[in-house]
């Protein structure tokens, strides 16, 4: 947990979770873009997220067994190292 793999990992986590809350909160909605309730659909969002934080926070080993963050465009070579046992 006091790693920057581990937070990198948690944040893209919480990213993607935000992501896809807001998505479906939006798509239940099923109404034009300019009537949804925009404060409680990204507070959904927003809870949604911290929880993934949280998860990975009391998870052991951090966010997934086997989950590491998106390799850095910089560094071509670093899915490759990252896959080595």
């Amino acid at each position: 947990m006091t790693t920057w793999t581990f937070w990198r990992a948690t944040l893209e986590r919480a990213v993607r979770t935000f992501a896809q809350v807001l998505a479906a909160v939006l798509g239940a909605d099923a109404v034009d873009i300019l009537t949804v309730d925009w404060p409680a659909a990204l507070a959904t969002a927003a809870g949604a997220a911290l929880l993934a934080v949280l998860t990975a926070v009391a998870t052991p080993g951090g966010p997934g067994a086997t989950e590491t963050p998106t390799p850095s465009r910089a560094d071509p070579l670093a899915a490759r190292r990252a896959s080595r046992p």
